[in-house]
């Protein structure tokens, strides 16, 4: 069920103009120029960001790392835009696009990271082909992401990261940092929306790390 249309949607959209790329496909290539950032600067990918939360943090954090969050629906990149925005970060942009479209987006070699936080697990096995790890969108981050680029993923769905895990390992990524309790470790963690209310309900995070060596 999609959320119901945010009043002032369109007026509240142009106070974020600045923060919204409306055409990404023109970036392609370029994303670091248009951060204003040399050519060795990193630049991270999330995969629905949500409200914002993760992309900001991470953004405030690394002021010299460079942002690109993807969400798909107005009225959630809406409220990650004015997160971002009432935060000051300089460092993030966000837009609107089909993961499996993200190769007319980024240059090969062009993405060192990319952050699938909480992804829908599309529990019937019929329609395993739109989770986000499998080998079909594997091969599209594939064409962006650069030698040792890792995907770094959190879920709280126990199907999906097993599936995930067999897939990256079936793709010739390399896992570490698989954990299937991540708030019992001490690796360093900027939450979800999603993973905070996870949490208080007492459930468990799991995570882990792929790093693309072929």
């Amino acid at each position: 069920m999609r959320m119901r249309r945010k009043k002032n949607l369109d007026t509240r959209l142009e106070q974020v103009a600045e923060l919204n790329m409306l055409t990404p496909a023109e970036h392609k290539g370029n994303w670091r120029a248009l951060f204003g950032a040399d050519e060795n600067a990193q630049l991270h990918l999330e995969i629905g960001c949500g409200k914002g939360d993760f992309i900001v943090g991470n953004a405030l954090k690394n002021p010299d790392i460079c942002y690109v969050a993807v969400e798909r629906e107005p009225n959630v990149i809406l409220l990650a835009m004015e997160k971002a925005q009432a935060a000051g970060v300089q460092n993030v942009r966000f837009i609107d696009a089909d993961a499996a479209t993200l190769a007319d987006v980024f240059e090969k070699d062009e993405v060192d990271r990319i952050y699938l936080n909480f992804s829908d697990p599309w529990p019937p096995k019929k329609r395993h082909k739109r989770r986000l790890t499998h080998e079909n969108y594997l091969k599209v981050y594939d064409q962006f992401l650069k030698k040792d680029g890792e995907i770094h993923q959190k879920t709280d769905n126990t199907g999906l990261f097993e599936f995930s895990l067999c897939s990256f390992s079936q793709f010739g990524y390399i896992l570490y940092d698989v954990t299937f309790d991540l708030h019992s470790t001490e690796f360093e963690n900027i939450m979800t929306e999603y993973e905070r209310s996870f949490t208080e309900k007492g459930m468990k995070i799991y995570r882990c790390v792929a790093k693309k060596v072929k």
